[in-house]
């Protein structure tokens, strides 16, 4: 059995969404528009977080590592253009790899504890934790920006990497939030050629990032139009 708990608008949850379609992987949909309790998350992990993925009598959890188990555990396609990268590291690059990585999740948890306090009334211009958090996305995406070879390539090069995968994804959450975060595309010119790729890409798709705010309460049978409560 393999399944999968995530929230619909979690760019961390989209990214493991994304990769298990890279490598044809079926699963479960548990999918929430809202947090649950504590009891019905702690039932998924002690952690209280999705995304949570159970597969072949396995539960894990934190996104970073469920891609890491899917690419040790799983083989991904040899043919093709654009193909996903087997590993999350390559070969004699690995602390590189993995550094840039920590760094892409980095920029994802400031962007969504900015969102988060902001659904609870807090404002990142009314709070010095969240107005660091963010000041920290220029230099953040300064130093991935410098990380990419080129605006025609990827972390990887030809490959698509999962860093390449979590980076859009994070990025794309912050376009579909009013979180009023100005992340200056013109600034970062491969990041933004990279977004574009990837957003093209049928995993990406078939997986939307999904617009949301305190007043959605649904989305129509597209899957991605959002409804609101006086609709």
């Amino acid at each position: 059995m393999r399944a999968l708990r995530y929230t619909l608008g979690s760019p961390f949850a989209r990214g493991v969404r994304i990769l298990l379609h890279e490598l044809d992987l079926e699963y479960e949909h548990q999918a929430e528009l809202t947090t649950p309790s504590v009891e019905e998350r702690a039932s998924a992990s002690p952690t209280l977080q999705v995304p949570t993925l159970w597969d072949d009598g396995r539960t894990l959890w934190e996104s970073g590592l469920i891609a890491d188990y899917l690419l040790t555990t799983y083989t991904p396609a040899t043919e093709g253009i654009g193909l996903l990268a087997p590993t999350i590291a390559r070969p004699g690059q690995e602390w590189e790899d993995k550094l840039t990585l920590a760094t892409i999740q980095t920029l994802g948890t400031a962007a969504t504890t900015i969102s988060q306090m902001k659904w609870s009334g807090v404002r990142w211009q009314e709070n010095d934790y969240l107005t660091r958090g963010q000041e920290r996305l220029p230099h953040l995406l300064g130093w991935l920006e410098r990380r990419l070879p080129d605006a025609d390539s990827g972390f990887f090069g030809d490959s698509v990497s999962v860093q390449d995968i979590f980076l859009t994804c994070h990025l794309s959450f912050v376009a579909n939030r009013p979180l009023e975060l100005a992340l200056r595309e013109q600034d970062h010119p491969r990041i933004a050629a990279l977004g574009k790729r990837m957003e093209a890409r049928p995993s990406f798709i078939d997986n939307p990032i999904l617009w949301w705010d305190p007043d959605v309460i649904g989305y129509g049978p597209d899957g991605r139009t959002p409804l609101y409560a006086k609709n």
